[in-house]
């Protein structure tokens, strides 16, 4: 059973960082595309950042370009989620997704990584709140 388990998250005030990491239980390689999504109170779930990990791919919402770093380390089967310069609309429970799919919809997974629908193996969820 392939499970996903989010950590890092926390309480910080705007301007400081927090890195997530998301630890899977099977082979990184299992996993074609990951990403991070965030859900705020009363709020839909949005996409933050998605990666190939075997490639330098990623993807942003434009929200946290220059703030937010996703990274793969494929020897320790995680992946990363750097917070810097954080704002209190980034408080929100941040969750990790992965899908074994290559091809979706006739176009490579790495040009889904904003949609929800793409990921089939998601976390539980980790807290971050931001104070102004």
């Amino acid at each position: 059973q392939v499970q996903l388990v989010e950590s890092g998250g926390g309480s910080v005030q705007a301007g400081g960082s927090l890195r997530l990491s998301c630890a899977d239980s099977r082979y990184t390689e299992y996993h074609s595309c990951m990403g991070w999504f965030r859900q705020a109170p009363g709020k839909e779930r949005e996409a933050v950042a998605g990666i190939l990990p075997s490639s330098d791919i990623t993807y942003y919402t434009d929200s946290v370009k220059g703030r937010f770093a996703i990274s793969a380390d494929n020897t320790k089967n995680i992946i990363y989620l750097q917070m810097n310069s954080l704002l209190p609309e980034d408080t929100a429970q941040y969750y990790c997704a992965a899908t074994s799919a290559t091809i979706v919809a006739g176009r490579p997974c790495f040009e889904h990584l904003d949609d929800t629908h793409l990921y089939d193996v998601w976390g539980q969820g980790t807290q971050v709140t931001v104070s102004s």
